[in-house]
């Protein structure tokens, strides 16, 4: 516990910073540095490290999607097609490859090439790990680069920061009924509710800070479709990453930071919230400006 309160002390502030006061390039260079982490764990947890071509393909990929993401926005004016554009030119290379990596194996008789041979429904998690993952964090870059962006990307953090939280401390002491027992064990019921009630309020409550200290004007009800949505899409997202470790029989997907485990086990929530705060921004207006 020590280890881990101490980890976290040191990281929230490194954090903080990047996303509320460095400028948005910094946020990208940190998501070059974490996505392809974030890839090598989940590559390492489905046993498809072993083969160092395929991992290297899928580490490069991760690094430039979100490098991609920064590029799209600093187009004027940003646009979705030459995101889009970017995205799926990482995707068409980053396939090919691994196409090309599959056929050249498959009628390999070589023991040590038959061990590390890329199987066709890997592909699709090297995928989700070079482009999918990355992507989805990199809805950070997008947000951090609206206007008021320093205070917009806050919202996934308080979203999921406060879900989790209001999750485990109502699960703890007012937990009674498993919630999905054959995925996590440890979850309940109740636990699930509060995480959902106190993650929607945490959102409202962070729109009306955010009226009466900045020009913003809050829509209320869309802010808290905000928070009730996105604290939904937190907990699924935790779900999803807790079933995937199940599946491969891991406790952690890493042990990178002391008492926390993985890059992945701290950001699973981040992977679905941060891409669905973004789309609600541009599509629900709830902060005018």
């Amino acid at each position: 516990m020590k280890t881990r309160i101490i980890a976290a002390a040191v990281l929230i502030p490194v954090f903080f910073c990047v996303l509320f006061i460095f400028p948005p390039i910094i946020l990208a260079l940190v998501l070059c540095i974490i996505c392809p982490i974030a890839a090598y764990e989940l590559l390492n947890a489905a046993k498809i490290s072993k083969n160092k071509r395929v991992l290297v393909y899928s580490i490069i990929a991760a690094a430039f999607t979100p490098f991609a993401v920064f590029l799209s926005t600093l187009a004027v004016p940003f646009t979705l097609m030459m995101l889009t554009t970017l995205v799926l030119t990482v995707f068409f290379f980053l396939f090919s490859f691994l196409f090309v990596e599959f056929f050249l194996t498959y009628k390999s008789t070589n023991p040590k090439t038959v061990e590390k041979r890329l199987k066709l429904l890997h592909i699709p998690i090297v995928l989700c790990a070079g482009i999918f993952i990355p992507l989805c964090l990199s809805a950070l870059i997008n947000l951090k680069s609206m206007p008021y962006g320093h205070l917009l990307v806050l919202l996934p953090v308080v979203s999921t920061v406060f879900t989790d939280s209001g999750a485990y401390f109502v699960g703890v002491f007012m937990g009674k009924n498993k919630a999905f027992p054959t995925i996590s064990p440890n979850k309940t019921v109740e636990g699930f509710i509060g995480g959902i009630i106190i993650g929607t309020l945490a959102v409202v409550i962070y729109g009306a800070i955010l009226e009466s200290s900045t020009p913003l004007n809050i829509i209320i009800p869309a802010i808290a479709v905000y928070g009730f949505i996105g604290a939904i899409v937190t907990e699924l997202g935790d779900l999803l990453f807790s079933l995937i470790k199940r599946k491969c029989g891991i406790k952690d997907y890493g042990k990178l930071i002391p008492g926390h485990g993985g890059i992945l086990d701290r950001l699973d929530s981040m992977v679905l919230c941060a891409p669905i705060m973004y789309l609600l921004v541009i599509s629900i207006p709830a902060l005018i400006f």
